[in-house]
């Protein structure tokens, strides 16, 4: 590999541009170049000499780490270039072979071409006119790497079809490797001529003089002449060298070499380059040392190689110098790559370690060293709580803080706080530790001075430019990381504070991020050590930049646990407060008496509220306290405004209005303050867009946000602290009365399910849809059992006390769940492992202390039982088998998923949205031409996947501007008002077609469509929200008998239109009213949110993207889940089947065809549909079968089941019975039986073998005809006659809910392939067929309806993840932008980038490697994978952005450029002139 040389910066603003390797260029050294890097040839084994001892022994000269190569040693100095170990990378040397060898890396590569050439005249087997053509296509300009490996498959292809030469005539043949051999490679030149069966084939002369050399052989060892035809040539690698030599440059392109950087023959070690010494160093012990396994194996081949160079000189014989010569190429491929199958066999001992494995793996110098490094200025340690802690602080350990610096430079500004620093030292907090000099750039310690007591020296000495190393104090910006790393926002950077003793700490509202808890957790701690790296910290990474997830932008940081405890209790209704103690509740949350607003800078007094309660005793209430923290002074501009619905609403229709809720659980919010309902998880905690930190959030910006969960942490922890929240055993205590219900409850349900039990014993359950008996009973019963626990859930929540614990906490949301309170209290319920009761373990029991053929619900995992009465054995263990499963599933998905991610991450990380809106791969192939189809981010997105929430923004516009004294607008002036300010944003987006000739703006067919439709989209979605906001209050004035005025009519006088009715009017105002004023603001708002929520330029849409997906992938089962509605139906679902669509898989575990009937209410039309589709057999049809034997023979007598072909619906005549027998392939009947069919019978005349007019073999004719028959009556019953054969069965599915005629609607479910088919079946509608294989969805419908297949069937496993959809349509579009499916796998990854280093940095590191070097391919280092192993800043994000500016030269300062021959031609005038 070459490259440029960049020198090492670091500085903190960079002002001279580091140079930047523009591309590297792969390749393979010739002999010559081998020999010409080399500081010398080493030719003996020794390391050390003989003759000295000790630990300084002398090196051997020319040895395998003679002093030239460099040195291992801390100490010693290098002998070429007399430098240390710091500074000398070391130099190589070169082994001399005795005779050449293949190279392992090339081995493939070196069949690969023996096959492609002629093997007398090494010529391509390619007739003239053919090789002309490729030799076009190869030397095509700007021809990328897939399309040339493409055209070298070709060349292959063609090479291996041609028997002989067209140049010399040679005959060629296939060229493999020996098998159970790793080296040895033979030519079957014959191959053809042997395998021909031809009566007339004629041996070629060539072929004759061949087995003519074997006559002598003959003679000797008659056992010879049977293994003749296995006779090959041996291709050496001596032979191999000679070919390869001959072979021309323009057969070199052929072979897809550049003939200019190297030749075939390079791939054949002649000289074998020995490394430099400072890569493998001896490991020094006491008495000896030990060396790499490198040396070793590099003295192994100088030994042997000088062994056979010996032997050759001496004449040994062929045998012993053929094994010497095989065990030499044993020992380089060992070197190279010691993992060769093959290899391990023949050398027993310890494994070693080759190049390869140095350099492949997680452990491997890319992956461990290039991709991933270790670094300075980090720290690790345990975390824990400090809700006293800015959400954007992290407590940082002083004794931490003393290790950790920043290099801070010496201005006027900070000179005497950093002489302070340096004259408390470097063990006192907050000190110094180096100072690096301006001056010399000399770094001097301090802890020197420290020892001597002389620290005020350098103090003193200290000059403006210098640079101080000093420790970490309040304020500095670090980044804080918990491992795994699933997103990005676990990293995130935060403000260190730096405190006493030994952990890390951080504010609770920030765990979700991290998912972080404090049972032992570590986490770690890394400094930024320049300007822009900490200033990109704070934009990019900083806590309050991130409180929302790109995953769908929820709020992702909020009040989380005690907090949400804390703030239901506190805002409950029924608490109030006197001035002193509500005042005292405030103080909780500030930190003094005023605070600073974000925006302004201006330092604010905090207001108490006016008191809820003035009479007798003035009294606030708990809801207040939330208006001080959302709003602590008039002047402060957060003005929020919020309906939500909290954690226990529950709608019972029209009887009350939402805000009316019994429960208090609605939550309304207007101007900042409680009007209504209680904070819950739903309202301050984090998952949901309509809670007070996101509205907060989003209409006033972050700052805000953080400032208000930083006083609820405050709040909530030190209330809840002085309130007391406890839980005990008697919490879950569970009283009489509810003892009595649940052991109802218990009762009935096992009364139900010995009713199915006996009903199944007698026959008389009803199966449900695509099950048996069996399966109905299990289905129905688990269902039975499964309410049990959830009615006894409702049962607690009802009985239980108020003031329960574990109540309050499932309520509110802050920690556990109905089921959890259940379980303790009530009953542990059925337990279920894998998707089923517990199964048999012992003989047709579940354990021993069950009766045999046991199905009531205790012998099958039911657990009657709560925690608090505890379990008894049988129910223990079943508890304890389903709490085993779980966790064998958690460790199972953690490595699938991590895998998943890795992926998915890999193959769209170059992803980026650039300055044109379109969605870019690094080397600037287009994914999409906007992403998501209209630029948006997902992280800004208010509603579902939505950039506005209208219902909220109107609410906030109307309050926010609310005048009593302003006058309403009339519904028709809303429109109006409203069609005038949209008509602006209209007028920037006309409409026009290729040629820019103007269409109709609501043109929306194929041909108008085009980029900037999501916008006119969105005006019009902002429109239609006014016009239902204005027919609101044209209905609320008709209720009112009022002028509805949704349209103007110029007969009545608007202005006095209203004047009779002022009740009326103050009612509709009070209901509907829509100023002016706040029309102009809600238009304002949502237009300014739209803009918001464009996606930036730079952005790694594709990074983010993996990570949303990958993400919730590992919160999801591993299980398969039954189709909703079909009880026999299970559809793989979870982690599996995010890994077949992402791996492009042809095969799936549950294909299934979902068909659309032409006719959706007939349940009979449907059946007769399946009947079409799903495969019936012979056997399903008949009664009976039977052999009747009679004089002559036998046939077999069938009788036909009319009544059963009815129920089925089968459209099936008797030829249709006779023509599937005889089509059926696998039935062999014998020749001469024939098939007669009478009423509902039909006969097979079985024919007698021993008549069989074609020559049969004996075996056949030894068989007797009883045993043809009998096979015949076992085999004919699976005769197919009606249906397709990749539909394994069919399932009529039927809807739960009627239609509005009342029917229950029935579709069609088919299991297994056969897409085109069903399509084409009479009576479904093939335009909404559609199948969840996507390879079948591409094969029959193209590529369009595959992307649109990859993304519904991702939403569809992950629907409850909530993951935005312009995510999974990315990697729709990436899986099918080629026109290909390409998978998430080194496959496809392969085919997506042509950059050698992302591929080598994924998988299979050598193979890319050795493959680019044999193609001389070129990586121009683009993507993010190269750029991080080169060490250079990328091209997304903030480097995705070029810097044009004015050079400011003046116009007689640029001449007129010359013609590049432009002066030759002048002189050339000149001359002819002058003669």
């Amino acid at each position: 590999m070459s490259a440029t040389v960049v020198a090492e910066v670091k500085e903190q603003v960079v002002d001279s541009v580091p140079k930047r390797i523009k591309e590297l260029q792969f390749g393979i050294l010739s002999n010559q170049d081998i020999v010409n890097q080399a500081v010398l040839e080493i030719s003996d084994r020794n390391v050390y000499e003989s003759i000295s001892s000790g630990p300084n022994r002398a090196i051997t000269r020319h040895g395998p780490m003679d002093g030239r190569m460099g040195t291992s040693s801390k100490s010693g100095l290098c002998d070429t270039c007399g430098e240390g170990l710091k500074e000398c990378n070391g130099h190589f040397g070169y082994v001399r072979l005795a005779l050449p060898a293949f190279h392992i890396g090339y081995f493939r590569a070196i069949i690969e071409i023996l096959h492609c050439i002629c093997k007398g005249c090494s010529r391509v087997l390619l007739e003239e006119s053919s090789r002309r053509a490729f030799l076009r296509r190869l030397r095509m300009p700007h021809l990328d790497n897939l399309r040339r490996t493409g055209i070298c498959k070709a060349v292959a292809a063609e090479a291996k079809k041609c028997k002989v030469c067209p140049y010399c005539g040679v005959i060629n043949g296939p060229v493999r490797k020996v098998a159970n051999h790793p080296l040895k490679i033979v030519h079957n030149k014959y191959d053809s001529f042997l395998r021909s069966t031809a009566k007339s084939k004629v041996a070629p002369a060539c072929k004759v003089e061949f087995d003519k050399t074997f006559e002598t052989a003959k003679a000797d060892n008659p056992e010879l002449e049977k293994h003749l035809r296995k006779a090959v040539d041996d291709m050496n690698p001596l032979r191999a060298l000679n070919l390869f030599r001959r072979i021309s440059d323009t057969d070199c392109e052929l072979l897809g070499m550049d003939p200019k950087e190297g030749r075939p023959e390079m791939f054949i070690w002649q000289y074998v380059p020995a490394p430099p010494v400072p890569i493998r160093p001896s490991v020094q012990q006491e008495a000896a040392t030990t060396e790499d396994d490198i040396t070793n194996k590099l003295g192994d081949i100088i030994q042997i190689s000088s062994l056979i160079r010996a032997g050759l000189e001496k004449g040994q014989p062929v045998q012993v110098l053929m094994e010497q010569w095989e065990f030499l190429q044993l020992q380089i491929a060992m070197y190279i790559n010691s993992d060769l199958p093959g290899l391990q066999q023949q050398n027993v001992g310890k494994h070693m370690r080759g190049f390869c494995q140095r350099l492949k793996g997680k452990q491997g110098r890319f992956r461990g060293n290039l991709s991933g490094k270790r670094v300075d200025f980090s720290a690790r340690t345990v975390i824990g709580p400090d809700p006293n802690l800015g959400i954007d602080e992290v407590a940082v350990p002083e004794r931490v803080a003393v290790n950790l610096t920043y290099p801070e430079r010496v201005s006027r500004y900070n000179i005497e706080k950093l002489r302070d620093c340096i004259r408390r030292g470097p063990k006192k907090h907050p000190g110094a530790n180096y100072i690096v000099e301006k001056a010399t750039g000399d770094k001097k310690a301090l802890a020197v001075h420290a020892r001597r007591g002389t620290l005020d020296v350098p103090a003193r000495q200290l000059q403006i430019g210098d640079i101080v190393e000093r420790h970490l104090e309040d304020g500095d910006i670090v980044l804080f990381n918990r491992q795994p790393s699933l997103h990005k926002l676990s990293i995130l950077s935060h403000k260190a504070k730096i405190r006493p003793w030994r952990t890390f700490r951080l504010n609770e509202c920030v765990c979700n991020p991290y998912n972080a808890d404090f049972d032992g957790d570590e986490m770690n701690l890394h400094v930024p050590q320049t300007e822009e790296a900490r200033t990109e910290a704070i934009e990019l990474m900083g806590v309050k930049h991130n409180l929302s997830t790109p995953k769908n932008g929820t709020p992702i940081i909020a009040a989380i646990q005690d907090f949400i405890t804390a703030a239901y209790l506190l805002s409950s209704k029924n608490n109030f407060y006197d001035r002193k103690t509500f005042a005292h509740i405030c103080g909780y949350m500030f930190n003094d008496d005023s605070i600073i607003d974000p925006d302004t800078g201006e330092r604010m007094s905090i207001e108490l509220p006016p008191p809820a309660v003035r009479k007798p005793q003035r009294l606030w209430t708990g809801k207040q306290v939330f208006n001080v923290l959302m709003r602590p002074n008039s002047r402060c501009k957060v003005l929020i405004n919020l309906d939500a619905k909290c954690k226990q609403f529950k709608s019972d229709g029209k009887k009350w209005a939402a805000d009316m809720n019994p429960d208090d659980a609605y939550l309304v919010i207007r101007n900042s303050e409680v009007m209504c309902g209680c904070m819950d998880k739903a309202t301050v905690g984090d998952g949901k867009k309509d809670s007070v930190f996101y509205v907060m959030m989003r209409d006033f910006g972050p700052d805000y946000a953080v400032q208000a969960m930083n006083r609820l942490a405050k709040l909530c922890a030190r209330w809840l602290a002085n309130q007391g929240f406890s839980i005990g055993v008697s919490d879950v205590m569970p009283s009489g009365r509810l003892t009595e219900d649940k052991e109802k409850l218990v009762q009935k349900a096992y009364a139900e399910c010995d009713k199915l039990i006996a009903d199944l014993k007698n026959g008389k359950l009803e199966r449900d849809a695509g099950c048996d008996e069996e399966q109905t009973m299990e289905n129905r019963i688990s269902g039975i059992l499964s309410a049990v626990r959830q009615q006894a859930g409702d049962i607690c929540f009802a009985e239980l006390s108020n003031w329960n614990s574990p109540l309050i906490m499932a309520k509110c949301g802050s920690k556990g769940s109905n089921i959890n309170v259940s379980q303790m209290v009530a009953a542990v319920g059925q337990q279920i492992i894998g998707g089923k009761r517990v199964t048999n373990g012992f003989q047709d029991r579940t354990l021993p202390h069950f009766p045999k053929a046991a199905r009531q619900p205790p012998s099958k995992g039911f657990v009657k039982n709560s925690f608090f009465t505890g379990l008894n054995p049988t129910e223990f263990i079943f508890h304890a088998m389903s709490g085993r499963e779980g966790l064998v599933d958690t460790a199972v998905k953690t490595a699938e998923t991590g895998y998943m991610s890795r992926r998915l991450m890999k193959s769209l990380e170059d992803l980026s949205s650039n300055y044109d809106n379109t969605v870019r791969t690094s080397s600037s192939g287009v994914v999409q031409f906007q992403y998501g189809d209209d630029k948006l981010d997902p992280v800004d997105m208010e509603g579902k996947a939505k950039p506005v929430n209208f219902e909220r923004t109107f609410t906030q516009a109307i309050t926010t501007t609310w005048d009593n004294q302003e006058r309403g607008l009339f519904p028709f002036e809303i429109l109006q008002i409203a069609g005038q300010l949209l008509q602006k944003e209209r007028h920037r987006l006309p409409r026009t077609d290729l040629f820019g000739r103007p269409l109709n703006y609501k043109d929306k067919s194929d041909y108008g469509i085009d980029q900037d439709d999501s916008e006119r989209d969105f005006s019009d979605s902002v429109e239609k929200h006014i016009r239902f906001e204005a027919e609101r209050l044209a209905a609320t004035r008709r209720r009112m008998k009022m002028w509805a005025a949704l349209e103007y009519d110029d007969r009545i006088d608007w202005d006095t239109a209203d004047e009779g009715l002022p009740v009326e009017l103050n009612a509709a105002n009070a209901i509907a009213k829509v100023s002016r004023r706040a029309l102009d603001e809600f238009i304002r708002l949502c237009l300014t949110k739209y803009k918001r929520s464009i996606v930036q330029p730079g952005h790694a849409v594709g990074a983010v993207g993996a990570q949303s997906i990958g993400e919730p992938g590992t919160q999801m089962t591993l299980k398969t889940f039954h189709f909703a509605g079909v009880a026999g139906m299970s559809i793989t679902q979870g982690v599996p089947r995010i890994k077949e669509i992402i791996n492009a898989s042809t095969e799936i575990s549950t294909p299934v065809i979902s068909c659309e009937l032409s006719n959706k209410e007939s349940e009979q039309a449907a059946r007769i549909v399946k009947s079409r589709i799903e495969k019936t057999y012979l056997r399903d049809i008949i009664a009976y079968i039977e052999d009747v034997w009679y004089g002559e023979g036998c046939y077999l007598n069938m009788r036909v089941d009319q009544g059963t072909i009815q129920k089925l619906a089968l459209d099936v005549t008797m030829n249709d019975i006779q023509r599937a027998i005889k089509r059926t392939k696998g039935l062999k009947l014998p020749e001469g039986s024939t098939i007669k069919t009478f009423a509902n019978h039909f006969r097979v005349y079985v024919g007698d073998p021993e008549n069989a007019t074609k020559r049969r073999s004996a075996k056949a004719k030894e068989e007797e005809y009883f045993v043809v028959v009998q096979n015949l009556k076992r085999n004919i019953p699976d005769v197919v006659i009606k249906g397709y054969p990749q539909a394994t069965r069919a399932i009529i599915k039927k809807d739960d809910k009627p239609n509005a005629n009342g029917i229950e609607e029935v579709a069609l479910l088919v299991e297994g392939y056969g897409l085109l088919a069903c399509m084409n079946t009479e009576g479904i509608d093939g335009t909404k067929t559609r199948t969840n294989s996507v390879m079948e969805m591409k094969d029959v419908l193209g590529i369009e309806a595959a992307r649109k297949t990859i993304i519904s069937e991702i939403n569809e496993v992950m629907k409850g993840m909530d993951i935005d959809p312009r995510h999974m349509q990315l990697l729709a579009d990436v899986m099918t932008y080629k026109g290909e499916i390409l998978g998430i796998t080194r496959h496809g990854l392969a085919k997506m980038r042509d950059s050698v280093l992302q591929l080598a940095s994924f998988e299979k590191t050598p193979d890319h490697l050795f493959d680019a070097a044999f193609h001389m391919k070129k990586d121009r280092i683009e993507g993010v994978s190269e750029c991080i192993i080169m060490g250079q800043s990328m091209s997304i994000g903030t480097g995705a952005f070029k810097v044009v500016r004015m050079l400011g030269l003046k116009e007689e300062q640029l001449g007129k450029r010359q013609p590049l021959f432009g002066g030759c031609f002048e002189a050339m005038k000149n001359v002819a002139a002058a003669a």
